[in-house]
């Protein structure tokens, strides 16, 4: 018998020691803000709060200790990112949004190129996770240039598209996107062109010249109180990202 507890005590311990050894993902266990799960050295994020026509921006290096539940935080190995149709927008829109915007020199600093000139690249991880209702419209990525867009990757009820400027519908990627689903969405900028991939597939070549380029990312949503009801909090567009870097070359 006291043999019998004996065993009955290492293997105990042995099972409590095993218990307590940190999984693969350990980054992601103890992430209580966003930039434990991103790296945001070179990012500001712009929220749907504020005062109209001025909404809040962070950036680094607060951006670095900063979350806000639910338009900016930790959700499981992703940062979700939410904007509600009755959000404060920007002057330039008439769109709410939860959106990183590409920077520089640690984040002092708007990022500004030229599709002309070096190669600039954008890869992102995300899913699209709920959508507006009347107008189910939401963009999770894009090159934006000094003036307008350039092409996002959009989605519009279970399509998915790629734009063309104003062409909403561009390139039709797929037409049976679950909602929760990742997947990875590129952009490639160099020599006058922009290649757009899905899960590592060229979906289309856009031949674009233009500067004062930057990347974003996040959740931009198509849709507020005047083509979305309820005009609520409770009526959203909102994506996960669990990756996104940007390299210039």
């Amino acid at each position: 018998m006291k043999t019998l507890q004996i065993l009955l005590t290492t293997t105990l311990i042995a099972t409590a020691t095993a218990v307590a050894v940190p999984p693969a993902n350990a980054t992601y266990v103890d992430a209580q803000v966003p930039a434990d799960v991103l790296n945001l050295s070179d990012w500001k994020v712009t929220l749907p709060t504020g005062s109209e026509g001025s909404p809040t921006e962070v950036k680094q290096p607060a951006l670095d200790s900063f979350s806000v539940d639910p338009y900016f935080t930790v959700v499981g190995d992703g940062v979700q990112f939410r904007a509600p149709v009755n959000g404060v927008t920007t002057s330039g829109s008439s769109y709410p949004r939860a959106e990183l915007r590409e920077m520089t020199d640690d984040g002092s600093s708007n990022a500004s190129w030229s599709s002309t000139s070096g190669t600039h690249t954008l890869v992102v991880s995300e899913s699209f996770d709920h959508l507006p209702a009347d107008k189910p419209h939401l963009v999770g990525a894009q090159i934006h240039d000094a003036d307008d867009d350039v092409t996002v990757f959009r989605l519009e009820g279970s399509s998915l598209y790629i734009t063309d400027g104003d062409t909403t519908h561009h390139k039709l990627v797929t037409s049976s996107y679950t909602l929760g689903t990742v997947f990875e969405a590129k952009f490639v900028v160099s020599g006058g062109q922009v290649k757009a991939y899905y899960n590592g597939v060229l979906q289309t070549t856009l031949s674009k010249s233009f500067s004062g380029a930057y990347f974003k990312a996040g959740a931009y949503t198509q849709a507020n109180c005047s083509n979305s009801a309820p005009c609520a909090d409770s009526n959203y567009g909102q994506t996960t990202i669990h990756s996104v870097s940007v390299t210039h070359s």
